[in-house]
């Protein structure tokens, strides 16, 4: 039976959690969005040790892919991220090209907002999934009521458009490669659909204020075959690189129940007290070893079959109406050293954060470039970002200090301070490790969770989660126009 056009509505914001009865079967607790596979949930976490020093090691291979990503001091001005996998696997991709050269920036508002996203829809059902991939490089006209021509822009690399625009009626008209055609129109709600009449490619819009529902869903012609070029070759499907282990890992890993952690090696003061579920070969030179994907994969598995206990990573809320309050964060730079410099850009298209990052050269001190996921090409970018204040001190070895490695304090009943940057606000939460019901009832961990001054669930917004565990002494400065850092103070005593 074919599906008939209708008038749309919106859909009804997403609420999810904090509980696992809270959140629909196919919905990943730990992001909010929908999973292609909810079979995989049936899979304990991976969790990877993902090197950021040397600068060899960048761009890093399959962050986008995790729902959330911890980076942590690792003393000498380095930091080290540790990726959580679940609910899907990481895959290599030659990413869908348009006609242009995609938008290689965040959108800059400056008036009303027209726009949104060009995505492939895989399924060719009308509707966008979360798990549906953007197209990038597609070029878009915006003309007036009369098809005369105002503006043209790009999609980024993962779909986006926009454009700043007054109140009045306006077309959208999508350029789109031949070997590609539209999906259907109006099959859904309004902002879960495609808008692009499949013959002109253009989408009207009455527009009065801010609108960021005007998509264009794209599926193969059959007409034509995409472009191809013999010099280019895929992305190698492996993701890394693969570092030692770090004290942290002990906390993060009773969070995750039954969950597999993968690193390579760690100092022999400490790798005896690690949970380690494979050790990879060590590579310094490259900035670490890769692990293949197929790998993975099987480890994941493996891990599986033998641990047959019940887990639960449901802990935290999930809203796509952002909290009350807070103050404008449209750009947040973390310093954790003169040559580990970092930023966070604020694109309102995506609702989501860049990533950017330094070279670690003395010469380019301070400088930042958009970072990508080498497994993709797309740029970086993740919905929340929390600064977590934790306590860590240097860790002692037979009463001997070692000024190179950090313990943290993450453990069940603990709590701290937190900040929560997401829809271009900086919000002032909690962070807390203290038993729920669930806990209490079941005598098992879940994740880390998060409440706000009156001890109610502070919602997330749905997507991916980028957390930097600061110490308490560290501080997040507001720099004014939106503009914050993070400084990171390591602890007494750490090299």
């Amino acid at each position: 039976m074919s599906l008939t056009p209708t008038p749309q509505g919106f859909s009804t914001p997403a609420v999810y959690g904090p509980e696992r009865e809270d959140f629909p079967p196919n919905v990943n607790p730990l992001s909010g969005l929908e999973v292609e596979d909810p079979n995989l949930f049936d899979t304990p976490a991976v969790a990877l040790s993902i090197s950021h020093f040397p600068v060899a090691a960048r761009p890093q291979a399959g962050l986008s892919f995790a729902p959330w990503v911890f980076e942590f001091y690792i003393t000498e001005g380095a930091t080290r991220f540790l990726a959580i996998f679940y609910g899907a696997f990481p895959q290599p991709e030659f990413p869908i090209p348009g006609d242009c050269a995609p938008r290689r920036e965040p959108f800059t508002q400056t008036s009303f907002m027209l726009g949104n996203r060009v995505w492939l829809d895989e399924n060719q059902n009308g509707i966008q999934e979360d798990y549906e991939k953007g197209v990038g490089g597609v070029c878009v006209n915006l003309l007036d009521e009369n098809g005369n021509a105002l503006q043209q822009t790009t999609t980024d690399s993962n779909g986006y458009y926009g454009f700043n625009v007054e109140p009045a009626k306006y077309i959208a008209e999508f350029k789109i490669p031949a070997w590609l055609k539209f999906t259907k129109k109006n099959i859904g709600d309004e902002d879960k659909d495609s808008d692009a009449d499949s013959d002109s490619g253009r989408a009207e819009a009455d527009f009065k204020s801010t609108l960021l529902y005007l998509d264009a869903g794209l599926i193969p012609s059959g007409e034509a075959n995409p472009p191809f070029n013999e010099s280019a070759q895929p992305p190698p499907a492996e993701v890394g690189p693969i570092r030692s282990g770090r004290l942290l890992y002990i906390d993060i890993h009773e969070m995750f129940l039954n969950s597999c952690f993968i690193f390579a090696s760690a100092s022999p003061e400490i790798l005896p007290m690690l949970p380690q579920c494979y050790l990879v070969p060590h590579d310094e030179a490259s900035g670490g070893a890769m692990l293949t994907i197929e790998k993975m994969i099987s480890l994941a598995e493996e891990n599986r079959e033998s641990n047959s206990d019940e887990f639960n990573y449901a802990s935290n809320a999930f809203s796509e109406t952002p909290p009350p309050g807070g103050l404008p964060a449209n750009i947040i730079k973390s310093y954790a050293a003169r040559l580990n410099q970092a930023a966070w850009v604020y694109d309102p298209l995506s609702a989501s954060y860049w990533r950017y990052v330094d070279d670690t050269t003395p010469e380019n001190e301070g400088k930042l470039h958009a970072e990508i996921d080498r497994l993709t090409g797309r740029q970086l970018q993740f919905e929340n970002i929390v600064v977590l204040f934790v306590e860590q001190e240097v860790f002692e070895y037979q009463q001997i200090p070692i000024r190179t490695l950090l313990d943290w304090n993450l453990e069940p009943g603990g709590g701290g301070f937190a900040v929560l940057f997401r829809d271009g606000m900086k919000h002032d939460i909690r962070w807390s490790m203290k038993a729920r019901e669930y806990e209490k009832e079941t005598g098992l961990p879940r994740p880390i969770y998060f409440v706000d001054a009156d001890g109610n669930p502070a919602p997330l917004k749905p997507g991916k989660t980028w957390f930097f565990v600061a110490t308490p002494y560290s501080y997040v400065t507001n720099q004014g126009d939106g503009s914050w850092v993070i400084r990171y103070v390591a602890p007494e005593g750490a090299k």
